[in-house]
């Protein structure tokens, strides 16, 4: 399976290859601040913004098609942060679904 099923973004896009660029560029420039973000609350007490940021990783990733990836911000989106361990091991999986999807990404906007 594709890290970004273009098919669902079809719904919204009509299939349009250049709205499907500007959509993806879009994600892909937040993921990167988002990822950072979360990064900097591991260990920390901030639990409410870790949710929020969790939960619009969750919604932004699905809304594009980045069905894995929005799975593993649902998982993160409740736990708390100031429990590092478990905060970093969420980090990592939705890390490494981040860096799947904004290799699709680049491939995509390269071809």
């Amino acid at each position: 399976m594709a890290a970004v099923d273009l098919e669902h973004l079809a719904k919204y896009t009509g299939g349009e290859k250049a709205l499907n660029e500007e959509i993806l560029r879009l994600f892909d420039g937040q993921i990167a601040g988002m990822m950072a973000e979360l990064n900097g609350l591991v260990a920390g007490q901030d639990t409410k913004r870790w949710r929020e940021i969790a939960h619009t990783i969750k919604g932004a990733a699905r809304g594009v098609g980045a069905f894995e990836m929005g799975e593993a911000a649902a998982k993160a989106e409740p736990m708390n942060p100031a429990d590092s361990a478990q905060a970093q091991s969420a980090i990592r999986k939705l890390e490494a679904e981040a860096q799947t999807v904004r290799a699709f990404i680049a491939a995509y906007l390269a071809a």
